[in-house]
């Protein structure tokens, strides 16, 4: 890590720019009106202030056409800024195809981050500059709150749910890493670095290449040492229980009628709770692993059971070798 990272106010990302445009805009609107109304409101007060022999006011008129412009102009820029601002935060919550996956915890009071590889980091986010990169987070105690300042990027961090991040770094370098929701004692403490490489340096990196050592084994790998201890396949692979073959990502049907798609949330949710959505033909036999698996150990089982989606070439669903 170099010793004197990027400021703050570096625009380091893609959404930098656009985030910036947006709060400019804003304080610009903002100013602009209290300018004019204290300015209004002085000018007003010295010339009808009160004189001698004019005690007192003169009726009021009134005046449809300026009553409506000060209800419609204000009325049309809140609207502008909210979508601006909506679409902004739609776009921030929609990762893009083929975005590269790496997978955050935290923890008081840490940032625990793992890559598809396998390989970990703590405090330190690695990643190269012009790729997407799609976060997805989790907590395993209280609420924090994931926030890069020089991206222009934050966002909380739940305990019971996973929250995706993504974006995109324009720019080489070190930058601020922080945790922005009090949470204890140490919060102050739980700071970290975001290193933006090239992607050559990176994939350098990532492969051992760069003074860290490799990774071991992968997640899927992690995972599917976990799906054998945990003796899943007794259900998963006999009928007993839904396949997790071609599942991930897929419409799944269940006892009450509906439907729900098979994404991480669904999967974390099978595994804590796995009563709360039975697929349909199926019984609830499965027993909770609440307070068995750490966050980690959940990200490795969903990341087994998205490894075990594979199209041939008729299109089917078949699993990895």
């Amino acid at each position: 890590m170099p010793l004197e990272p990027s400021s703050n106010f570096t625009q380091a990302s893609s959404w930098a720019n656009d985030w910036e445009t947006l709060f400019y805009f804003e304080v610009g609107i903002f100013i602009f009106f209290s300018v004019l109304i204290f300015s209004l409101i002085l000018y007003f007060a010295i010339k009808y202030r009160r004189r001698p022999g004019n005690e007192a006011a003169p009726p009021t008129k009134d005046h449809l056409p300026l009553e409506v412009t000060w209800t419609v102009v204000p009325a049309a820029i809140c609207v502008v800024m909210f979508v601006w601002g909506a679409s902004l935060f739609i776009r921030n919550g929609l990762p893009p195809a083929g975005a590269t996956e790496i997978f955050v915890v935290g923890k008081q009071w840490m940032w625990k981050i793992q890559y598809p590889d396998g390989r970990r980091d703590i405090n330190e986010l690695h990643v190269p500059v012009g790729v997407p990169i799609k976060l997805t987070m989790a907590s395993e105690d209280v609420i924090h709150d994931f926030a890069i300042p020089a991206f222009r990027i934050k966002k909380d961090v739940v305990p019971g749910h996973y929250t995706t991040l993504w974006f995109t770094a324009t720019k080489t370098g070190t930058y601020h890493l922080y945790c922005d929701q009090y949470c204890g004692t140490s919060h102050s403490a739980m700071v970290g670095w975001v290193i933006v490489m090239e992607p050559a340096q990176y994939a350098q990196w990532l492969s051992g290449g760069g003074g860290g050592g490799g990774g071991g084994k992968s997640l899927a790998a992690a995972g599917a040492d976990l799906y054998k201890q945990y003796a899943c396949s007794t259900c998963h692979d006999t009928g007993r229980g839904p396949s997790f073959v071609g599942v991930y990502g897929s419409t799944v049907k269940l006892t009450s009628g509906q439907t729900v798609k098979a994404d991480d949330a669904y999967i974390r949710e099978s595994i804590l709770n796995p009563s709360a959505k039975i697929v349909a033909g199926y019984t609830p036999i499965m027993p909770t692993f609440q307070g068995q698996l750490s966050e980690e150990q959940i990200l490795q089982l969903t990341a087994h059971i998205k490894s075990l989606a594979k199209s041939d070439a008729d299109g089917r669903k078949v699993a990895k070798p």
